[in-house]
């Protein structure tokens, strides 16, 4: 699911999808381009050519009733705004997220 601010949108991937297929499913409902969307898990900026399960992204821990969360960082009036997976510590502001379920 895809979460841009009290929004709820479902979206699914398989573990075999890559990270950049994952940023063409953002571009196609939010119209952001897909390099303009670093994607995060636990703090750690993920590579668009990793597939969801090389990144831990897989069905044992994202599940329809417990969706797995990734961190989207965004552009908006030139400053950059980050989110960060639920529970993960820092300072960045939650203003997107975007739950899987492979």
């Amino acid at each position: 699911m895809i979460r841009p601010h009290k929004t709820t949108i479902f979206a699914y991937a398989k573990e075999s999808s890559t990270l950049f297929e994952l940023k063409r499913i953002v571009k196609g409902i939010f119209k952001w381009p897909s390099d303009e969307q670093p994607l995060y898990k636990d703090d750690q900026l993920l590579d668009d050519g990793q597939t969801l399960g090389e990144c831990g992204f897989t069905s044992q821990m994202a599940r329809p009733q417990a969706p797995a969360t990734v961190g989207l960082a965004f552009r908006a009036d030139e400053a950059l705004e980050s989110s960060k997976a639920l529970g993960a510590g820092g300072t960045f502001k939650v203003e997107r997220l975007l739950s899987l379920h492979p």
